[in-house]
């Protein structure tokens, strides 16, 4: 092994790259601020160094989502903590999320799913699941806002398993019910660690290790409960098992409070110690290919206009081999064109640092690449092609005209940069009709729509809800057909894709059953 190789093999060893799943409100943004807080990335939560004044730099950077206090749009973070580079991509928090999610989870290598322990699986949450499960990503599940009151944790573990075929294994068990939460046990080594609130959760907690004996004496019935049921979690069998994890059949399960900073650093540390580092990525052909050989790279995510002062357009990168190193000269695959990569950044949230290289696992912004578009293969070297990134099946239309013709021109760019990104899927009729039909699966991404084409394109728009019910995918003998009956319209596609879409279900199940023979397919993507 050349030195080379073995400067790439050891820097990808210290990567982590992993994703925060969650449904609304169970404190996924809390959880990413506290780790930035941990990291030593903020001095306090929320507070970002950076040119060395304090700087208010959350995860939601888009001036919608502090509007609204939700997650609309995926973020890229990259931060330090024990030796080791982090790599989080903090998926949009909206129960109507988008094609960003599933383009942002086929870049990651694990990732953490936050539940709130009042309310355990959601449909949001299953849904985010089936997605990682599809991609086989490792999961650490986090329990979150035991400071309040909620649900019998072990009622929870069930729900796990029962909702979801993930086997929970607890790390942390709680001492306290949820609302009089003490501290936690580890059950790798039985310690008790008790926390103390800070104000406002500001600043780290305290934690103080508790012998056993002191622990008996000042918790009581408390830890006497807990120690009643780590025995019996120890009985079923159902404790830390990497292995299992990282074949994604279990899921090392922590207790904590991400407002109150308590269990934060517990979950920080499995990130580091539990989640597999890059690995060799497979490619069309289905070949795994040597994290040490020549740098690639696949754009999964697009991003305009994250400096509203300069309406760039930023394209992220997750590197799968070699070394990145800044203004080196790389082929785009799908055009064979050669692709300078000047301008390549490192992201925290809307804050940009210039690098000059990244390894496995480093998500790369590239500034201003007009010409990259999502999936697109970049290496040096040998080529590569790596596996396209799947579209999501839209459930909701909408037809979408611009307000101003003489904002025409702004209204065509925009939606093209939001179709691009996957905030909504831009479908055109290839018959003539000039009014474009956006889908969505939730009715937040047609207002993020009209938002951003109002705020950063200039052109206001008047969304029209439209009357379909059921997509397929089709060809073109099919389309032929279907444009001669009622109730059916078909359009077409960004990459080209075929869609029939139908009024009624019923008109539709009729369809199928009455022509076999046509070409009307329930994956879309």
């Amino acid at each position: 092994m050349d030195d080379t190789t073995r400067h790439v093999a050891g820097e990808a060893a210290r990567r982590r790259t992993f994703a925060i799943i969650s449904h609304p409100d169970a404190g996924k943004t809390t959880l990413t601020e506290k780790f930035l807080l941990y990291s030593g990335a903020v001095a306090e939560a929320g507070a970002v160094k950076a040119r060395g004044a304090r700087r208010r730099a959350r995860s939601d950077w888009m001036e919608m989502e502090q509007e609204r206090g939700i997650s609309i749009t995926s973020t890229v973070l990259q931060f330090s903590y024990r030796g080791h580079v982090l790599n989080l991509l903090d998926t949009p928090g909206h129960r109507d999320f988008s094609e960003d999610t599933y383009r942002v989870l086929a870049a990651a290598d694990a990732a953490i799913m936050v539940l709130d322990v009042a309310k355990g699986i959601e449909e949001q949450t299953r849904r985010l699941f089936e997605v990682c499960r599809a991609r086989d990503l490792p999961i650490v599940t986090f329990v979150n806002k035991y400071d309040r009151p909620g649900r019998d944790p072990l009622e929870l573990l069930d729900e796990i398993e029962e909702q979801i075929s993930l086997r929970p294994t607890p790390v942390t068990w709680p001492v306290g019910d949820p609302g009089d939460f003490r501290g936690v046990v580890d059950r790798r080594d039985g310690a008790f660690v008790r926390y103390t609130r800070t104000v406002g959760g500001l600043t780290e907690a305290p934690e103080e290790l508790v012998e056993p004996s002191r622990a008996a004496a000042e918790e009581g019935r408390a830890w006497t409960q807990a120690l009643e049921t780590c025995a019996l979690l120890d009985e079923v069998g159902a404790t830390l098992d990497v292995p299992s994890f990282r074949s994604g059949a279990t899921s090392p399960l922590f207790v904590g409070s991400a407002l109150t900073n308590f269990g934060v650093r517990h979950v920080l540390d499995a990130v580091v110690d539990l989640s597999p580092p890059p690995s060799p990525r497979l490619d069309d052909a289905g070949a795994p290919r040597s994290l040490a050989a020549g740098f690639s790279g696949q754009v999964f995510k697009i991003q305009a206009n994250m400096d509203p002062a300069h309406r760039d357009r930023v394209a992220f990168v997750r590197v799968c081999s070699g070394r990145f190193e800044r203004g080196m000269t790389v082929v785009q695959g799908s055009t064979g064109r050669l692709f300078a990569t000047k301008y390549a950044t490192s992201v925290l949230a809307a804050e940009r640092s210039t690098i000059d290289e990244a390894f496995p696992g480093d998500v790369v912004g590239l500034v201003n690449a007009g010409d990259l578009r999502i999936g697109d293969t970049l290496y040096d070297g040998g080529p590569v092609a790596y596996p396209r990134i799947a579209s999501f099946s839209p459930e909701l239309f909408a037809s979408v005209r611009a307000r101003s013709t003489s904002r025409y021109k702004q209204f065509r760019r925009g939606l093209d940069a939001l179709d691009e990104e996957g905030v909504v899927q831009v479908l055109s009729d290839p018959d003539g009709d000039l009014t474009p039909v956006l889908g969505a699966v939730g009715q937040m991404q047609f207002e993020v729509a009209a938002h951003r084409l109002a705020h950063e394109f200039g052109a206001e728009v008047d969304l029209s809800p439209a009357p379909y019910r059921a997509v397929r995918r089709t060809d073109e003998a099919t389309a032929k057909l279907l444009r001669t009956s009622p109730g059916s319209r078909v359009l077409v596609r960004r990459d080209g894709t075929l869609l029939a879409l139908f009024e009624s279900e019923h008109w539709l199940a009729r369809l199928e059953l009455d022509n076999p023979s046509w070409c009307l397919e329930r994956s879309v993507v």
